[in-house]
């Protein structure tokens, strides 16, 4: 089912679409249209875009990918987790860079979801994905110092250093208004839950922030004042210019985007069905999140992808299908026709303590803690993206993250898998995996002349070496050389290779060679390799006992 691509929202509809339902869906779509009008400007500024371009995002996106999507209740849009990639794009190629990333990274989701590799993505290990997270908080927190604080920087530099030393020389342009504004914002997102959670306490602190700004006339920056009139229209359709160098430059920080992009969305949906008892189609939803990002930049759009606090809401409030989803964009879409002008009255500090409240919620700082007393390999992933995230990029993190997890795995399964040659005896009363319960072998002498080399766990490029250093033990030539794989799950081109070069060797000294206890994996890549012909039928045995009577013969 998980596999099929076929949209949920199609699914829900021939199943059958009640008025109970749609009246659920609706009161929930309009609730989460309000937690994501704030959230969409913020994440929109933090990235380094204009603030309309959030809710371009969050109407174009969120209702594409609702209506073609995987996931019943899933909510997308412009998230904390795209705001460290799409700056560091838009500071080096502008927004017709950033237009072209998206739109790679679109049809990179799309190809994900034909080629059912929805499922591959739960390989990503779990350090890099807390360690890469954790960075991109500290980034967003560090980002909103300036606004936290109503510093007088001037233009704020990318690098994590910079931006520091930066606001440590600018100590003395605190702006106390700033800092009202901004904490009182935080209190207020942070414990407006207790009263309802009807209504999101960072659409409550938007509102206060702005009415006391200007009842009061405090001297803060606020959206109009650096950005200028936010829109009341919507923009007409316009494809990017691409040219062949700007693909190519632009490619990694594209995967970057995809990457993310489907580690994110799958997560929410696999949230969301942990609290709904549903399932989603895991290649659907990368399909429903290409063709999303694909259309936004055309709107003027940024990068979308499942956001979980928005799912979740969406949950919590009633809803129970993509129409939700599409709800929402239509509300936003109403907000941003007839509200819009207003929101160039919204104060910095507010949208910073929106943004530093997101931050927090993303470091994951408790289980990034627990991480530090994981084995060592784990935790060397998680320092190792974390730091590259914070100090040097995104991209250069994910990439370094996914080799170093990858060099890592291997060397432990080279670690356990063990080789021993055996010229004496076998224990009496060991068990082949073959060998049904009741059956009790008496004896296990290995002739004198016999040599049998056993192989324990997965036999591929990694424990070649330690294959051939153990061979190179064997000093007296036998007369018949069994390798026992009755614990070798996994083969690959490099031990096939190897052991192809054992046989060749072993036959033209005149010794037979045989193979007892040969698994369904192993023996479908010797067959395919051409190894079975080369070592003959008649010498594959299904268990030690057979090898070792045909040894004997």
């Amino acid at each position: 089912m998980s596999q099929r691509l076929e949209p949920k929202l199609f699914t829900v509809l021939r199943e059958g679409y009640s008025k109970e339902t749609f009246l659920s869906d609706l009161t929930s779509g309009v609730i989460v249209a309000i937690v994501a009008l704030p959230l969409a400007i913020a994440f929109a500024i933090a990235s380094g875009v204009k603030p309309e371009q959030g809710l371009y995002t969050a109407i174009i996106a969120g209702a594409a990918i609702s209506i073609l999507g995987g996931s019943r209740v899933q909510i997308s849009g412009p998230t904390g987790a795209f705001i460290v990639v799409i700056y560091a794009i838009v500071q080096k190629y502008g927004y017709d860079g950033l237009a072209v990333a998206t739109l790679m990274a679109g049809a990179m989701l799309v190809i994900m979801g034909v080629l059912r590799m929805g499922t591959l993505l739960k390989f990503i290990p779990y350090p890099l994905t807390v360690g890469f997270t954790s960075g991109i908080a500290l980034i967003i927190f560090s980002s909103q110092i300036k606004d936290l604080f109503g510093l007088d920087t001037g233009t704020v530099p990318a690098e994590f250093i910079g931006k520091w030393v930066l606001f440590a020389d600018s100590v003395g342009s605190i702006n106390p208004s700033a800092i009202a504004i901004s904490a009182a914002s935080i209190l207020i997102i942070v414990f407006w839950p207790r009263v309802t959670r009807r209504v999101p306490g960072s659409l409550v602190a938007i509102l206060a922030a702005t009415a006391a700004v200007q009842l009061l006339e405090l001297p803060v920056e606020t959206i109009g004042s650096r950005f200028g009139a936010v829109p009341s229209s919507f923009p007409a359709p316009h494809f990017p210019a691409m040219s062949w160098e700007m693909v190519r430059e632009l490619f990694s920080p594209a995967l970057t985007i995809a990457l993310l992009g489907a580690i994110e969305s799958l997560l929410s949906a696999v949230v969301a069905d942990g609290m709904m008892g549903t399932r989603h189609r895991s290649n659907m939803e990368l399909v429903g999140q290409g063709i999303g990002n694909m259309l936004s930049p055309i709107f003027g759009g940024i990068p979308a992808t499942g956001a979980i606090a928005r799912t979740a809401t969406n949950i919590r409030n009633g809803g129970k299908t993509p129409v939700s989803g599409i709800v929402h964009a239509i509300v936003l879409l109403l907000i941003m026709l007839f509200f819009g002008r207003w929101a160039a009255l919204i104060p910095m500090p507010a949208l910073a303590a929106i943004l530093v409240v997101v931050a927090y919620n993303m470091s994951e700082w408790r289980t990034f803690r627990k991480l530090l007393r994981y084995p060592k390999s784990d935790v060397l992933v998680l320092l190792a993206t974390f730091t590259l995230t914070v100090l040097i990029d995104l991209t250069v993190a994910i990439e370094v993250g996914i080799v170093l997890s990858a060099l890592l795995l291997m060397k432990r399964m080279s670690d356990t898998t063990t080789m021993q040659i055996i010229t004496r005896g076998i224990a009496e009363g060991e068990k082949e995996e073959e060998e049904i319960d009741d059956y009790h072998i008496e004896s296990r002498d290995v002739p004198d002349d016999v040599t049998v080399f056993e192989v324990q766990g997965s036999l591929f490029f990694g424990a070649v070496e330690q294959f051939k250093e153990t061979l190179s033990e064997v000093h007296s030539r036998p007369r018949v050389f069994i390798l026992r794989t009755r614990h070798v799950r996994a083969i690959d081109a490099t031990a096939l290779q190897a052991i192809e070069d054992l046989v060749t060797r072993l036959q033209k000294e005149g010794v037979r060679f045989l193979v007892s206890g040969v698994h369904a994996q192993p023996m479908v890549a010797m067959r395919a390799a051409g190894l079975i012909d080369l070592i003959g039928e008649e010498n594959l045995c299904g268990n030690i006992d057979e090898a070792l009577r045909k040894a004997t013969e």
